[in-house]
Parts: structure tokens; sequence; C-alpha cells
């Protein structure tokens, strides 16, 4: 059995690039766009230099923050959620549940579809409920890894990582299925023989 998504129609954008080079100070968080069907999610809305890094490249796209259907956190850390407010109408995901209004439905992230393009598992290791989104694109798997990987560089030693081992584990099984990775605070890129593991 594979993670792959069933799918392959999805297309996908990196909206703004994020940057880190340690805990602090100044971080920014690489914020994407998924398109898929009627779906049009946005992937960790968290800390930029401004909100206009955000949509500016939305509206370029010809989307608007209303058009969003879904928002997707990979995992609770503020850096990473901190302008899920600019999507009020979106269904929030995250490890437990979906979110809208005043209302949740629980259900685990581990196999959800939100399209047959789109899929969520669970891959902590950063933090206890970190998920990932493999999108399947006509190109291939694409995985938004929220901080499983900051950067295409690691960090090897997550300074806080709870479980070292477990992070391990879930960037192996990412990789299985992947020919694309994006980071939590870093550029799209394609994982090779040197990719931190």
């Amino acid at each position: 059995m594979t993670d792959a998504p069933r799918g392959t129609t999805a297309f996908f954008q990196v909206l703004t690039t994020g940057y880190t080079l340690s805990t602090g100070p100044g971080v920014a968080a690489t914020v994407s766009y998924v398109a898929d069907g009627d779906r049009k999610i946005i992937i960790d809305p968290g800390m930029v230099a401004s909100q206009s890094r955000i949509l500016d490249p939305l509206a370029a796209l010809g989307v608007a923050p209303g058009d969003i259907t879904d928002v997707v956190l990979s995992h609770h850390h503020p850096d990473n959620t901190i302008n899920a407010g600019l999507f009020a109408q979106a269904r929030m995901h995250d490890h437990h549940a979906i979110y809208q209004g005043d209302q949740w439905e629980d259900r685990p992230a581990e196999g959800y579809e939100l399209t047959p393009s789109v899929k969520l598992i669970a891959t902590p290791g950063h933090s206890p409920e970190d998920i990932t989104v493999l999108v399947g694109t006509p190109d291939g798997v694409v995985a938004f890894v929220g901080d499983l990987w900051w950067r295409p560089n690691g960090p090897a030693d997550d300074p806080v990582a709870p479980d070292r081992e477990l992070l391990r584990e879930n960037r192996e099984r990412v990789l299985k299925v992947a020919g694309w990775l994006v980071p939590g605070h870093g550029p799209l890129f394609v994982p090779d023989g040197t990719t931190v593991i």
C-alpha cells in the first residue's frame, strides 16, 4: 500500500517562500496554494513580513481570500498559522478535526482525502500533531511537509523536536512517495542523496 494520492489532477503554487536560520528571531512561513476541482486550498498561512506576501500572489492567480474553501495547518506553531484568519470562510484542517464557523468534525488526518489528488497523512516529529499534505499533480507527488523539514538542509537536529527517531521515520515515509518537498520555511526542493533524514 502506498501513501500516494489516488488522483493526479491538482495544481499548486508556492505563494511565498519562507526563511529561518534558527528558532528566531526573524522567521517567515512558506505559504502555498493548491487547486483541485472545486477545492481551493491554502497550506500553512503563517508569519510573513506583510500579508501582501500571501494575498498578492493569490490575486495574481485570480483567487480572492473568500474563494478559499480549505486551509490546512501542518501543526499548531504560530509561525505556521498566524494568518489563518485571512480565510475565515474556509474549512480549517489539522491533525484532529475539520473546523468551520462554530462547528467541528472530529476525524484523524491519517489518510483523509480533501480530493482524490489531495491527501493528508500524520507525520509527527517536529511536534506531536504534524501532518503532511500529499498532492498528486500531472508531474508527480508534491509533499507539503510543514516543519518536518524547515528548509532543504533540514535541520538534521531539529532543536524543538520531542522525538528525533519519530521525525526520522516520518521523513523516510514522505521520501518514499514524494518527488518534491515544500518545507515550512524554505523553497520547494527535489530530494536526493544529500537530503537530511
